[in-house]
């Protein structure tokens, strides 16, 4: 279950990891290699809503490309990989876990393995041993195999299953915005100044030198005019532009709650000295944990 032979764990390391159909899962954070062999093994990627959660995927059949490394899993069972603490050793416990979640076998016994930092530098780790190899003596066996239990072939079983919810969006209509125009009419006021001609009759006397010099008129009727005018207010209109009306959309993210119902299986067993029933709380992988009947 390693990489390639020519792949570094600098190479690894921060590269973009992607299922096995092509999403992209994370980034590549820790390198773990065999201590056998020294190959690099697991990697740990960071997965969740924020990044924050390191999810262990093992390399075996693994295509790494210049820009990818691309595992042969899907992101849900990445994602769903039995929680353990990155940056430590990863004891023959842990790995048989991780084994059974990823539908993994593994012939003989396994050792540990020690993680390798993005520096390239190996961190320290206590030594480890094979799975059938004892402990030096004098020290006290590790809590995981405190009682070994034997395990029977073809003993018959049954798959739990339960339903998960998975929320997302959709986009639908909602309405329609429209923009018209329609023509109104309103008074408009203003005053303006106008001016008229008017009449005003002037009289002069005609004095003696005037008197001597013209002949009398004969008296007779007679008659004159003067032309009279004034200004009148005149309206005139035309049509100018005046300002642009556009119709926007803004997208406004708000908060829903949103509930639903799963339903999930539960199982009841008799091991001959009494019934009981187990409801497994929570998510569990693939492997979960045994029902053991002592």
């Amino acid at each position: 279950m390693t990489a390639p032979h020519s792949t570094s764990p600098q190479e690894l390391s921060g590269r973009s990891l992607y299922d096995k159909d092509g999403q992209k899962v994370g980034s590549v954070q820790q390198v773990y290699l065999d201590d056998a062999s020294g190959e690099p093994e697991w990697v740990t990627v960071r997965t969740g809503m924020f990044g924050t959660k390191e999810t262990f995927v093992p390399l075996g059949g693994a295509q790494i490309s210049p820009d990818r490394l691309q595992v042969p899993y899907g992101k849900e069972d990445i994602k769903e990989a039995p929680r353990i603490e990155a940056g430590g050793h990863l004891d023959p416990a842990e790995e048989e876990n991780l084994y059974r979640h990823y539908d993994m076998s593994a012939s003989g016994g396994r050792t540990g393995r020690r993680p390798e930092d993005t520096a390239g530098a190996p961190r320290t780790a206590e030594p480890s041993r094979s799975a059938g190899t004892p402990a030096p003596a004098g020290a006290p066996a590790p809590a995981a195999r405190e009682r070994e239990t034997a395990r029977v072939r073809g003993t018959p079983e049954i798959t739990r299953s339960e339903e998960r919810a998975y929320i997302d969006t959709e986009q639908h209509e909602s309405g329609r915005a429209r923009l018209r125009k329609h023509v109104v009419t309103e008074d408009v006021r203003t005053t303006v100044p106008v001016s008229h001609e008017e009449v005003r009759v002037t009289r002069e006397p005609v004095g003696p030198e005037e008197r001597t010099r013209s002949s009398a008129s004969p008296i007779e009727e007679a008659q004159v005019e003067l032309t009279l005018h004034e200004e009148r207010p005149v309206v005139r209109k035309e049509t100018v532009p005046v300002e642009r009306v556009r119709l926007e959309a803004e997208k406004v993210t708000e908060e829903e709650e949103v509930s639903t119902k799963v339903r999930k299986e539960q199982v009841d067993y008799d091991s001959g000295r009494g019934k009981g029933s187990e409801e497994t709380p929570g998510r569990t992988g693939r492997g979960g944990r045994d029902d053991r009947f002592t």
